[in-house]
């Protein structure tokens, strides 16, 4: 539509001003080299954001999408490492282990689909109980240890490059890219947008919504295991607290996107720019020499002021459930 249109030329040149000011500030920031840093944190957040994005199109909230980040690498670390190095001993294949990866990011998002679809439990206070409780688990394979002396085909996507960028870069791209067109032309994505906006009226139209919910939840848990085995390769090792407080940043950058917290709205070129522009953000904080709390309290006052800035636009509050 043409306010999303709006929304996304905003944001491009909110983008635009904190690069001119990032140049200004500090010299190193409109380098090659800093360019590409941002441009590869920023890959990492931006699937967990996409993630994040559909969930929140058809309604719902998922806040244990940050555990994903952590324990789903923590699982194939483990299946790979000696018991010397904190691991099973299996010493698995590290192939075996990347789909074993993916698979406890789908099994997770489909245990949350049966509570919310099946149950009919709250969405927000579900996945905050799931946030903790994958968090305990991962803490607790390995005694809060750090997982490292990993096999390459752990490392590659946060390591390799391609055509000069990092390969997290490329896989970023190509999601949203698909994502776009998925969500803008397809029937699945354009039933996303009718489930978030009427999960009555688009059931009456024929559409399966709770099927639909349910596999959104699978995708979204698949693609946070992503984010982590991409996270992973960049550290070249798996720390027992990976992903904590990702939330917040994820969630930053969706209302930045206006992404409707109400389901139903919102554009995820829009989210992609958000993530954008908070990598930015952080960025100049961090040349700077700012502490990492008043970065984070940064982002909690760009969430209040874009709820604020939503509210008084839409005249629509935000609900949590």
């Amino acid at each position: 539509s043409w306010f999303q249109v709006s929304d996304e030329l905003a944001l491009l040149q909110l983008i635009v001003l904190a690069m001119i000011i990032g140049t200004i500030l500090h010299p190193a920031f409109f380098t090659q080299r800093n360019i590409v840093n941002i441009l590869q944190q920023s890959s990492e957040l931006s699937v967990l954001v996409f993630a994040e994005a559909i969930i929140l199109i058809v309604g719902k909230f998922d806040l244990s999408l940050e555990s994903i980040v952590g324990l789903a690498p923590m699982v194939a670390a483990w299946l790979v490492l000696d018991t010397a190095l904190n691991g099973s001993g299996l010493e698995a294949n590290a192939f075996v282990a990347i789909l074993a990866l993916f698979a406890v990011g789908v099994a997770v998002g489909l245990v949350n689909g049966f509570l919310i679809v099946r149950m009919g439990l709250n969405a927000f206070i579900t996945t905050l109980a799931m946030l903790i409780l994958l968090r305990g688990i991962a803490i607790g394979m390995t005694n809060g240890r750090t997982l490292y002396d990993l096999p390459a085909p752990l490392l590659y996507l946060g390591n390799a490059r391609w055509l000069g960028l990092p390969a997290s870069v490329w896989v970023s791209a190509i999601l949203y890219l698909v994502g776009f067109l998925i969500l803008t032309y397809h029937r699945w994505g354009r039933a996303l947008y009718a489930i978030g906006g009427n999960a009555e009226a688009a059931r009456a139209a024929g559409i399966r919504v709770d099927q639909y919910i349910w596999t959104v939840f699978a995708v979204a848990g698949g693609l946070a295991a992503l984010s982590g085995l991409m996270l992973t390769g960049r550290m070249a090792s798996v720390l027992s607290g990976q992903g904590q407080n990702m939330i917040f940043t994820v969630f930053a950058a969706a209302v930045i996107g206006r992404i409707s917290l109400n389901g139903g709205k919102g554009s995820i070129i829009g989210a992609l720019l958000g993530v954008i522009l908070l990598g930015i953000i952080s960025n100049i904080l961090t040349l700077s020499n700012i502490e990492t709390f008043w970065i984070s309290a940064t982002y909690g006052a760009i969430i209040l002021f874009s709820l604020i800035l939503t509210r008084l636009t839409s005249g629509r509050s935000y609900r949590t459930d």
